[in-house]
């Protein structure tokens, strides 16, 4: 804890405010590398594993970039299930 402290202090912030930024940062880290890992994208994962943004990188990825290939996969998903109705 004496180190949170001078941490804390070197920061000129509280404890409290510097373990709820930790936690923060943390969650979404964690979600971040979950979701990248799901869909086999390692530089992503890399990236997140390495580089420390407060979440800022993590929340950007999980609700804009990996996204952004979803779309594409699904219509191809539907446009096979159609083709085998239609046969």
């Amino acid at each position: 804890m004496v180190f949170l402290n001078e941490i804390a202090a070197s920061l000129g912030i509280s404890v409290w405010l510097l373990v709820v930024v930790f936690i923060w940062s943390f969650v979404w880290k964690l979600l971040a590398l979950w979701k990248s890992a799901r869909r086999k994208q390692i530089v992503w994962f890399v990236v997140f594993a390495l580089v420390n943004t407060l979440g800022i990188l993590e929340i950007l990825y999980i609700y804009i970039f990996s996204d952004m290939m979803s779309p594409k996969k699904s219509r191809n998903i539907q446009d096979k299930t159609t083709r085998k109705k239609r046969r």
